[in-house]
């Protein structure tokens, strides 16, 4: 790779002003274009168009939330790294130049109130001048923020009506907020459900929490989707209202259709069969987005596929077959990162995290799915094995980033973002104790 000066005070990543020259001093080398040739020889005699793989590569999207920009940190400590964005307009910037970089995603996702904007008009302004656009909404009923009312026994699930009330206020006002700037769906996420034996009454928390959500969902607009997300445990440990994706399944029904379970990778018990789950839900249309992220023990919060890659790639290759088996299509299903950068410089982890991603991706492509049936329905077990290793060995990494240079971004986002030296340039724009709103 070609290497560059760092940027001046002219070029400062605040501004988004990397340069198309800057990012091309970094084009893929000969060994790139050595790498991608012997690929697509592999990959042309195997039957597929190279062609028609890249700019799949390159459509597919996903959102980056504006909690990620900054350090996140555990009940033990939070330890900042200098420069995180001190509003939203700054994180807006980040991911504009997450977006220049990695061509990868070009939509944000906001959590309220952590990031309510000051003037709609604006931010928005500010989004499409970056080339971004705002995905789905989240809420907050887990933190009370000086509210009349206390969620310290639960939101919509709360014995007491004046907090139900105030946890579905709370919900109605986001999505006025995201109809103000564009966003089309709102993801709730309870901490709802209580630490010991008899402390909640299951069969009434989980009936005022269906009471609450038809509320929530009758105030939708009729282009809105919402996005239910489960979790076992955590922040309570003894039980959960909504813990499983059956649970939240089971509510979105009573819901109406635009009501959708949403997959987050972190929100399950050790060893549980999470593809399984992605090919149950969109069997029944009722998969609403993923939160992609990894663990080793529960809800880690780590960089995608730092961990599990395997079954990165397996949960893609069930969204993509059930594409093809139009069971449900991909493009009515929402895509969003969500970790914790505790030790790790958040842009730096955001940009592994894409990559990760966009390799499973590239991978379950490669699968041939006429061969695996054959195998499935013959009781080939082996066969079928060896089919899906196939795929997932396949080194696809030029592939991956020649479909991210045809689109104007770079060779290796990593490279470029660290020799243009862009955290010690926020760290001089906006400070060492700099902290992101809502951490």
């Amino acid at each position: 790779m070609n290497k560059v000066l760092p940027m001046t005070k002219t070029e400062n990543p605040q501004l988004m002003n990397i340069t198309k020259s800057q990012i091309q001093a970094f084009e893929g080398d000969e060994f790139h274009k050595r790498s991608l040739e012997l690929l697509s020889e592999k990959l042309v005699k195997s039957g597929l168009n190279v062609s028609n793989l890249i700019a799949k590569i390159a459509a597919f999207q996903i959102a980056v939330p504006s909690w990620a920009l900054g350090a996140g940190g555990t009940r033990f400590g939070r330890f900042s790294i200098g420069g995180e964005p001190r509003n939203l307009e700054e994180k807006l910037e980040d991911i504009g130049l997450l977006a220049q970089l990695t061509k990868k995603t070009e939509a944000v996702s906001l959590h309220i109130p952590w990031d309510i904007p000051e003037d709609y008009m604006q931010i928005k302004a500010k989004a499409e001048s970056l080339g971004l656009k705002f995905d789905a909404m989240n809420s907050n009923t887990f933190q009370d923020y000086g509210q009349k009312e206390s969620y310290k026994m639960g939101s919509l699930g709360n014995a007491s009506k004046s907090i139900r009330d105030q946890a579905i206020a709370h919900n109605v006002e986001v999505i006025r907020i995201g109809e103000k700037i564009g966003s089309k769906a709102l993801t709730v996420w309870l901490a709802d459900g209580s630490n010991f034996p008899g402390q909640a009454h299951f069969r009434n928390s989980l009936q005022w929490t269906i009471d609450s959500l038809k509320k929530i969902y009758r105030e939708m607009p009729s282009d809105w989707k919402l996005l239910l997300e489960y979790k076992p445990y955590e922040p309570n440990f003894y039980h959960t209202i909504i813990p499983d994706w059956g649970t939240s399944s089971l509510i979105c029904r009573q819901l109406g259709d635009r009501a959708k379970v949403l997959v987050d990778l972190g929100h399950h018990l050790p060893n549980t069969n999470i593809e399984q789950i992605v090919a149950t839900l969109m069997h029944q249309n009722q998969l609403a987005g993923f939160h992609f992220n990894d663990s080793k023990y529960g809800d880690d919060d780590l960089t995608t596929g730092s961990i599990k890659p395997y079954q990165l790639f397996l949960i893609f290759c069930e969204l993509i077959s059930g594409d093809t088996d139009g069971a449900q299509a991909r493009d009515s299903i929402s895509w969003m990162i969500d970790a914790s950068h505790n030790v790790k410089d958040p842009l730096e982890d955001l940009i592994q995290a894409l990559e990760a991603i966009a390799i499973a991706y590239a991978k379950a492509l490669l699968v041939d799915r006429s061969k695996l049936e054959e195998a499935q329905n013959s009781g080939d077990v082996a066969g079928a094995q060896e089919i899906l290793q196939a795929a997932f060995q396949t080194d696809v990494r030029s592939l991956v980033a020649e479909a991210r240079m045809q689109s104007g971004g770079a060779a290796d986002p990593l490279e470029v973002y660290r020799s243009l030296k862009v955290r010690e340039n926020l760290i001089k724009e906006r400070g060492t104790g700099s902290k992101a709103t809502g951490m």
